[in-house]
């Protein structure tokens, strides 16, 4: 049986078709950036403009983490959830945990406290302050957790007094004994030196990150999950790595 299908013919459409779609998206992303630009001059640099799921709706990605939506002229701008309701998922929600996600292997482990409990075999990075009561609140929940290896970072952030806190208990001669004695048993640490360069490379490391609370929790599939969860949300997301 003989055809007269032409495959170069097909392709060069189906190239052409790629390239007139990747052309017309790019003009939208441009007006959006334009117009924006000129009536919300307030607005932080967009960082990326992307198409969501729900047709003529695009999503900004703004000063790194922040999400916004608008339309393809740019006429509208909205900040909030996108919900499919098909399948009941949060789409804001997955793609701020996307965007916001670190990666595990570039955690500075060498300015953490590292407590381990069990085989260690889980593992969890957790940046806290030791004047933080959530902090002290989720601390005394995670004394159940077993079989798990915690990357503690000093993050003090709320004051001096958090300072001189995480200098102390970050050059007693057990750290971790100190950190659980002071979050758990509200055991003060004694006043202590040594070179606490650390405890300032973790708020670098922090701020560059954009850590803004205290606890925020760390797994090593990226996740970040600001907040104080109770030890069932713990053993959860430890259980799906």
């Amino acid at each position: 049986m003989r055809t007269n299908f032409q495959w170069p013919a097909l392709l060069l459409a189906l190239l052409s078709s790629v390239l007139m779609q990747s052309a017309f998206a790019q003009g939208e992303e441009a007006q959006i950036r334009k117009t924006l630009k000129e009536r919300m001059p307030q607005v932080a640099p967009i960082d990326e403009v992307r198409r969501t799921p729900m047709p003529g709706v695009f999503e900004l990605r703004v000063d790194g983490t922040e999400i916004y939506y608008t339309d393809a002229a740019g006429n509208y701008l909205l900040q909030g959830q996108l919900i499919d309701t098909r399948t009941q998922r949060n789409l804001t929600e997955e793609r701020q945990q996307k965007i916001t996600a670190i990666d595990f292997k570039t955690l500075p482990i060498k300015d953490a406290i590292t407590i381990v409990r069990g085989n260690g075999e889980r593992k969890l990075a957790i940046f806290e302050d030791p004047n933080c009561g959530y902090c002290k609140r989720f601390e005394r929940e995670l004394q159940k957790a077993n079989n798990i290896t915690i990357y503690l970072f000093l993050y003090p952030i709320l004051g001096k007094d958090s300072v001189e806190k995480s200098k102390s208990i970050w050059c007693a001669k057990d750290a971790g004994k100190s950190w659980q004695d002071w979050m758990v048993h509200d055991s003060a640490p004694a006043s202590a030196n040594c070179d606490t360069a650390a405890i300032k490379r973790n708020v670098e490391f922090g701020q560059k990150m954009k850590i803004t609370g205290t606890p925020t929790l760390v797994f090593t599939d990226g996740t970040r999950v600001p907040g104080a969860i109770d030890l069932a949300q713990v053993e959860k997301m430890l259980g799906k790595l």
